[in-house]
């Protein structure tokens, strides 16, 4: 399991349309994906769970990734919450 905490930087954090994406990118993983915020927790491939925590710019979430690709999904949505892939 890797676990990395992260400081969002997406304009208006994950808003419906980053939280779109960001689904789409972690739905092409077999890994278990789970962020958290404030002691609350989402499934990293659920929409409604990870706008349910309410996530904004400059908060600060923790990226829990568990599987076969774990490394590469960690790697690939960690960039997209640091805004570093568009």
């Amino acid at each position: 399991m890797l676990v990395t905490k992260s400081t969002v930087r997406l304009p208006r954090g994950l808003q419906a349309r980053h939280t779109t994406l960001f689904v789409r990118k972690a739905i092409s993983f077999k890994s278990e994906i789970v962020l958290a915020k404030n002691g609350q927790t989402a499934n990293g491939k659920d929409l409604m769970e990870i706008l349910q925590l309410g996530v904004q710019e400059g908060d600060e979430i923790t990226l829990m990734v568990y599987g076969t690709d774990e490394q590469a999904a960690k790697e690939t949505l960690e960039k997209f919450l640091l805004n570093v892939v568009p």
